[in-house]
């Protein structure tokens, strides 16, 4: 048995669902590294996982550059750990009229939640396939599903994520890497939303309970992919509220 760490790297782990992963997968014994393009703003976390004596830290990348993420992967792989799991969690919802959508709009929203999906996705696919084992885990959306008014260009996006996450799981599960996608058919509970809330003159403080899915609970949902047996591995999940319309 290998004594290297075991390593989750995070990719557009933010300060809701990256940060709640963060903290699932530490809990649960492994290194944590965070990549995303201000790693600075992941401090405060690595400060909090620090002092719970987890292991845990930030890098800067765009996981749009394929150098800065081959540079990330490698770097990782040859000063901490093995990578046993990959979370791509990037991605910009973006909302605007057909007609009011530029090209330069377009293409950013592409770049971000698709061609970075398929960098970090390539990349992690090379070292799990000398260790021969890995869980990959992308996150999706409603738009994953269908291209709602005014999401031209997100779910655009994250249609073309959803397919490689499927060539991908295809591809690599007889080489013993798990490849999920999960729906996330919600509003997320944190700061985010309820800064949109507020700009729409609704008090969050106002929902119903449980009306929007917790970061936590959606944490516990990746933990539990990575987690399964290979004979009976699940490559899509989808997470709503009870209350969710769909």
């Amino acid at each position: 048995m290998s004594d290297r760490a075991k390593v989750a790297v995070l990719v557009g782990a933010g300060d809701a669902i990256g940060a709640a992963v963060a903290r699932r997968f530490a809990l649960g014994g492994y290194h944590v590294c965070i990549g995303r393009r201000d790693a600075a703003k992941s401090q405060g976390l690595i400060a909090e996982l620090t002092a719970q004596n987890a292991k845990a830290n930030a890098c800067s990348v765009d996981a749009r550059s394929e150098a800065e993420v081959q540079t990330l992967f490698k770097r990782i792989e040859d000063e901490i750990g093995d990578i046993e799991v990959c979370l791509f969690n990037a991605g910009s919802n973006v909302s605007k009229g057909l007609v009011d959508t530029g090209s330069e709009l377009f293409l950013k929203a592409w770049q971000l939640a698709c061609l970075g999906g398929f960098l970090v996705g390539r990349e992690a696919t090379r070292y799990m396939t000398a260790h021969g084992r890995g869980t990959i885990l992308f996150t999706g959306a409603t738009a994953s599903l269908r291209g709602g008014k005014g999401f031209a260009a997100f779910s655009s996006a994250k249609f073309g994520l959803r397919a490689l996450a499927q060539s991908m799981a295809r591809e690599l599960g007889p080489k013993n890497i798990h490849v999920a996608h999960l729906i996330i058919d919600a509003a997320v509970d944190s700061e985010a939303i309820y800064q949109r809330m507020r700009a729409r003159g609704v008090d969050p403080k106002t929902m119903p309970a449980d009306s929007m899915a917790r970061t936590s609970s959606i944490a516990d949902a990746y933990w539990y992919l990575h987690q399964q047996r290979r004979d009976a591995w699940t490559h899509e999940l989808d997470l709503r509220p009870s209350v969710e319309k769909w």
